[in-house]
């Protein structure tokens, strides 16, 4: 199924240049990190990879079975993202890997200076509001998840800047590299207040603003009214938001009921304007571009996909 979140297409190594048929390897250095791409072409089965830095992985084509952290073993497919720790061995199951279905995987191994750096840039000047204190660090418990538009250009741009012969691709590739890591840094704290904020509503500002907005989403929200419940002005609301979670508040909004779109649209007795109005859209042209932004396909024919 097409998707707005995959990673553009990495071209094959041609045959002759193959050194494996399992996790052929092709690496570009650069200062403050590698980038690796890993293409497979037969089945194989418990395969183990370690990094000595911790690492971004992505993936591309195909499939992987991925056993990771002691945890229960999951299907790693294009338009997602998995972070692992330095040290830490994957284990990796190649269950449809063919000449002619490959698999292709990046990893960006990045420097711990270099991470320690942008823990420590975004804990002091990042975000210093004195009522959400909140210790900036990456959280393995949440290793595994969707791209958004933003990582999945963000991860487009360091592969083209680490594969370019650009004098200055050090510099760009930092640029790009510290994006990254604050949107996954954001991705994961949005994500741990969410599952928080079902259970603890009014425990900060944050929760209380993500559990009204759940408790709400069907209906008609106004950033007037979250910006009173999270006691900001308009603005200082806008900028709070953003700087918590790297997406505005009507970002988020439609995000979560796309996803919501998504799980409706499962049932084939349901139209595309009933899921519309009940996702709390009154436009429901306005609900089938985000939804095509989003998804890279129509809700009528994400539906039809899934019916066949």
């Amino acid at each position: 199924m097409p998707s707005g979140k995959y990673l553009q297409k990495i071209d094959l190594t041609h045959p002759k240049y193959l050194q494996t048929l399992v996790e052929n390897r092709r690496v570009f250095n650069l200062q403050n990190c590698e980038l690796n791409v890993f293409e497979s072409y037969q089945q194989a089965w418990r395969v183990p990879l370690t990094f000595s830095d911790f690492v971004i992985t992505s993936m591309v084509r195909g499939k992987k079975i991925m056993h990771l952290l002691d945890k229960p073993s999951f299907d790693y497919l294009p338009g997602e993202t998995v972070i692992v720790p330095a040290d830490e061995t994957m284990v990796i199951d190649f269950p449809e890997a063919s000449a002619d279905n490959p698999s292709q995987c990046i990893a960006l191994a990045v420097d711990a200076r270099y991470v320690t750096d942008t823990l420590q840039y975004l804990n002091s000047y990042y975000n210093n509001d004195p009522d959400e204190q909140h210790q900036w660090r990456l959280q393995f418990n949440q290793y595994h998840f969707e791209n958004d538009t933003e990582i999945t250009e963000t991860i487009n741009k360091i592969i083209r800047v680490c594969s370019s012969g650009d004098k200055a691709k050090n510099i760009f590739a930092d640029l790009s590299l510290k994006e990254l890591l604050i949107r996954l840094l954001q991705s994961q704290h949005l994500m741990q207040v969410k599952v928080e904020s079902d259970t603890a509503g009014n425990h900060s500002r944050l929760h209380h603003v993500l559990h009204f907005i759940h408790q709400h989403l069907t209906e008609r929200i106004s950033m007037d009214h979250l910006s009173r419940k999270a006691y900001l002005s308009r603005n200082a609301f806008f900028k709070w938001f953003r700087e918590q979670f790297g997406i505005t508040p009507l970002e988020y909004i439609n995000r979560e009921r796309i996803k919501l779109a998504k799980q409706l649209l499962a049932d084939p007795r349901q139209s595309v304007t009933s899921v519309s109005l009940q996702c709390g859209f009154s436009d429901v042209n306005y609900f089938v571009r985000l939804f095509k932004k989003a998804e890279g396909i129509t809700p009528g024919s994400y539906q039809a996909c899934l019916i066949k």
